[in-house]
């Protein structure tokens, strides 16, 4: 039976299915049905006679990729055998198994992971006698990660080390090397890695005028799904295919452009109509997630970007409640509030799977998570790790550790393994020595058996660490803090940009710890909460119904009937480092408009008023300016007792509101 598509479509999804040929661009808002009307145009194609094998869909994951074939399948009753679906790297090495031999590749190349890839680096590295040991030089991992982003947004090698990642020129220049002896050596073993798939490919769609003109020939029809999440490779490839035929159609939506730190470009969605002659434009703007309250808030807030589409969601729900802001005393203030309101919910019928709390990073909900622990409320961490199983928590909890009980053979063998000259082997050599002392500063005092002049050399530091530990008054509110940057200003921080590719947000998160750590009066009771966060990961057992907790870069493409937004805190969200540079303040409001269009029925936006820091003592803020620029009658602002029990109200101080 033929697909009803008036009936099955709305306008604006009709006039995409059926009118876009040559090159278009669909902006397609949040929850606007942007796949289905992906899904219903490769039908249409295949139902006009289009040859599946003429049609190229691209998507950036694999599920979706599957996704969309199954639907089609389901709407057509048939699997269109050869159509060409697939995500960028997929095709990518379809085509370099077909042509690979025009760049001097064998066809039966192999294709490098990312532990191989890093592994080839390390030997690379060390053929050119490059320093990998110590605390001098980034570890291969972080080589191969800023030669990966330098390729993908096609920038030099140098200007990334130096502008992303604050290496000085000598490091970036030897990098530089690093990454042309790593190409070298790729070629030789006839391997690529994943960044050569796309690379290669558009090297020989620009080198080989024969292989273009019949790829470009073969695609009649080119179709780009998340085209604002594309690099400059990606939007370069999709260009020299489209040569031909010209009917390229991407969808995308620019307000939703959040993955600049993945070498993104917003540019490519924003410029289309300039990289081509004569392109149309569709906009489907008719939401079907949200309720005309969270839209509105929604439009209002985006409208404030100055590099936009005009454009604007219109509901199809009836109206609900206006999004609700909640001012709160400080960050614990807000982990009770927060859970509160959840208990609420949930006692309301609500399951805990349809309530997402959303954060700009990781260690807003750091408290948070603390308190659903205390509770037994079950959550899972979308994307990533729990707040206290981050590595870099990990390794920083693993120090205070040693100073609470020096036996604590675990947290010294963490340690110790980070540290120069030391394996797994001597780590268990000098754990041994470390059990033959009653006493911890019997062991900073003594000269122990250590195994290898670099791993004694690493002991002197640790104990020098140490004893500066040992020497700060533990009874002080704020010593704890003080113990936390005493470990990252003598070798922490050194470890943290040579080992992890993503350096300045871990230490930015460490930061954060140390304002964490403030708030406790010794260090039983915070390792007791850490304990407790562990052991509630643990014996968690149901993951089908748990609160989902999510950086708002993770929560893209989802959505649940609750949402709530934490620390909406000026100086927190937008990031104060974004407020000097227009286009990251941009990025910034992008990620709030994501965050705000999760929401299907109802939105709760907290900020605390006060915040407790090492650098300033306690300070005292507002909302966010992505608060203070809205319509004040786009929400309500709700006291923070409303989201108490009664007993609760009665202990509660009063809440200063910051006007």
């Amino acid at each position: 039976m033929k697909i009803n598509y008036k009936e099955e479509l709305n306008q604006e999804q009709y006039n995409v299915v059926t009118g876009a040929d040559g090159p278009c661009l669909v902006l397609a808002g949040a929850g606007s049905g942007k796949t289905r009307t992906l899904v219903y145009r490769v039908a249409y194609l295949l139902e006009q006679k289009i040859d599946p094998v003429n049609i190229l869909l691209v998507t950036f994951t694999n599920k979706a990729s599957k996704e969309m074939i199954n639907r089609v399948n389901s709407l057509l009753g048939m699997n269109p055998v050869g159509l060409n679906a697939g995500t960028f790297h997929y095709m990518g090495n379809r085509i370099l198994r077909k042509y690979g031999d025009k760049l001097g590749y064998n066809r039966s190349f192999s294709i490098l992971d990312q532990d191989d890839s890093v592994d080839m680096v390390k030997a690379t590295m060390a053929d050119l006698g490059v320093n990998t040991k110590g605390q001098n030089f980034p570890k291969p991992k972080v080589v191969q990660a800023v030669i990966s982003f330098a390729r993908n947004a096609n920038q030099p090698i140098r200007e990334i080390a130096e502008m992303n990642y604050g290496y000085p020129d000598f490091v970036s220049e030897s990098i530089e090397k690093v990454f042309n002896g790593y190409q070298d050596r790729k070629k030789r073993a006839n391997v690529m890695d994943f960044d050569d798939l796309l690379v290669n490919w558009l090297v020989l769609l620009r080198t080989n005028v024969e292989v273009k003109e019949r790829l470009s020939k073969l695609y009649k029809y080119i179709l780009v799904d998340e085209y604002q999440d594309t690099n400059y490779i990606q939007a370069a490839i999709i260009a020299e295919l489209s040569t031909f035929h010209k009917n390229v159609l991407v969808v995308g939506d620019d307000s939703q452009s959040i993955y600049s730190f993945r070498a993104a470009d917003v540019n490519n969605i924003l410029q289309f109509s300039k990289a081509f002659d004569n392109a149309k434009t569709y906009k489907i703007e008719t939401n079907y997630r949200s309720t005309p309250e969270v839209l509105d808030l929604a439009n209002n807030s985006i409208k404030h970007n100055l590099d936009k589409y005009e454009k604007a969601l219109r509901p199809v729900r009836p109206g609900g409640y206006l999004p609700s802001l909640v001012p709160t005393r400080d960050v614990y203030h807000q982990a009770k509030l927060v859970t509160n309101k959840i208990i609420e919910l949930r006692e309301k019928g609500a399951t805990y799977n349809n309530i997402a709390v959303l954060f700009r990073a990781v260690y807003h909900s750091a408290e948070l998570q603390l308190e659903l622990a205390r509770r037994n409320i079950p959550f899972v961490v979308r994307g990533g790790a729990r707040y206290f199983e981050q590595a870099h928590i990990k390794d920083m909890i693993s120090y205070l550790k040693i100073l609470h009980n020096f036996k604590d053979e675990l947290a010294w063998k963490r340690i110790l393994r980070m540290y120069e000259g030391v394996g797994q082997v001597s780590a268990d050599k000098i754990w041994k020595e470390v059990m033959k002392f009653e006493s911890f500063e019997q062991l900073l005092a003594s000269n122990i058996k250590i195994p290898g002049a670099r791993a004694l050399k690493s002991w002197q530091r640790i104990v020098f660490l140490y004893t500066g530990l040992n020497e700060i008054d533990y009874s002080k509110k704020g010593s704890l803090a003080d113990a936390v940057i005493q470990v990252m200003d003598k070798g922490y921080k050194s470890y943290v940009r040579d080992n992890f590719d993503n350096h300045r947000d871990r230490l930015e998160d460490l930061q954060q710890f140390v304002n964490f750590v403030m708030s406790y009066e010794n260090l039983e009771t915070l390792l007791g909460d850490v304990m407790l966060s562990e052991q509630f990961a643990k014996d968690e057992k149901v993951k089908d119904n748990s609160i989902v907790l999510s950086t708002i870069h993770q929560a893209k493409g989802l959505e649940w009937k609750f949402v709530m937004i934490l620390n909406l805190r000026d100086g927190d969200f937008p990031h104060y480092k974004c407020l000097e540079d227009s286009k990251q303040l941009e990025e910034e409001r992008r990620l709030f408009y994501v965050a705000v269009t999760r929401a299907k029925d109802d939105l709760y936006m907290f900020y605390p008023v006060r915040k407790n820091t090492f650098q300033f003592g306690e300070t005292v803020s507002g909302p966010s300016m992505f608060i203070n620029e809205l319509d004040d009658s786009l929400y309500t602002t709700s006291k923070g007792s409303y989201f108490l029990n009664q007993d609760e109200r009665d202990d509660e101080e009063t809440v200063i509101y910051y006007d």
